[in-house]
């Protein structure tokens, strides 16, 4: 499952965790999941994990994988 963070010196911009990826980083506007790119040089001090909804409108939730996920019916 994506875990979604925010960075205290990079407010333009989204950071993700995917486990089949790895670090990627996006800009916080809509769509910006399209220009996302692999993340280097994170500095963790600065990142705070926030919920995935917060990113609504990137396109994060609709590609990252899903996993867990059971149907509705």
């Amino acid at each position: 499952m994506a875990h979604l963070y925010r960075s205290t010196t990079h407010l333009q911009h989204w950071f993700a965790y995917i486990p089949a990826t790895g670090w990627v980083v996006f800009p916080a506007k809509e769509n910006g999941w399209e220009d996302r790119r692999k993340s280097v040089g994170l500095d963790p001090p600065h990142l705070f994990e926030v919920p995935l909804w917060m990113a609504f409108g990137t396109g994060l939730s609709a590609d990252a994988e899903c996993t867990g996920l059971r149907p509705a019916a």
